[in-house]
């Protein structure tokens, strides 16, 4: 039998840990996650994880990325099957939100992340979603839908207002509870960028 090609080797070994991990962190937490148990589960040794990852932080923060990949594949479906652009830029903003409840996304990115990695405002996904959302809302202004406001200053607020909403959510006693507030008062927020004369029709 062939042997498989090294990089296919490679991108399974760490598929396996990130998998074995995610599992664990996703159930347990990070705190209380073992490595030699989630290493077994994949079969593997400690020795392969500090080689692909360099230790139990590394593999945290590729599992995060994963997640944070994924919720971004989501939120740009539900953005597409909106009406107009103003429509998929409030759903998707909200989707965000609304995932703080979902307890993979709420224990791994919003509980034990910030715990172990530090202010998410440093991960490097905090940059591309500010980037994301300024040309969005640069192209909502050039259709007419929003006010002349700052592109970049906008995204930056509601990207922090809307990132301090889900971490509220996701460490809140109720969170579904907490996430229908959070989604109320963040409407608030958006709809204050509406030009008058799309609210009729727009909201």
């Amino acid at each position: 039998m062939a042997h498989r090609p090294r990089k296919e080797m490679i991108a399974a070994t760490r598929a396996k840990l990130m998998g074995a991990a995610r599992q664990a962190f996703g159930s347990v937490g990070y705190a209380d996650a073992s490595m030699d148990d989630f290493t077994a589960a994949a079969g593997l040794t400690r020795g392969a994880l500090y080689h692909h990852f360099g230790d139990k932080k590394g593999l945290l923060q590729a599992v995060i990325a994963e997640i944070d990949t994924e919720m971004s594949e989501r939120l740009r479906a539900i953005a597409a099957k909106a009406t107009d652009p103003w429509r998929g830029f409030v759903d998707e903003s909200i989707a965000y939100i609304e995932m703080a409840i979902e307890p993979e996304i709420r224990r791994i990115v919003m509980c034990d992340g910030p715990a172990v990695l530090g202010d998410p405002w440093s991960w490097p996904s905090q940059s591309a979603c500010i980037r994301s959302m300024t040309e969005s809302l640069r192209r909502l202004q050039n259709d007419g839908f929003i006010i002349d406001v700052d592109p970049e200053g906008a995204a930056r607020l509601l990207s922090g207002a809307s990132l301090h909403a889900a971490q509220w959510i996701a460490n809140a006693d109720d969170p579904a509870a907490t996430s229908k507030r959070a989604v109320k008062a963040f409407k608030a927020l958006l709809d204050g960028l509406l030009i008058e004369a799309a609210k009729p029709s727009r909201r």
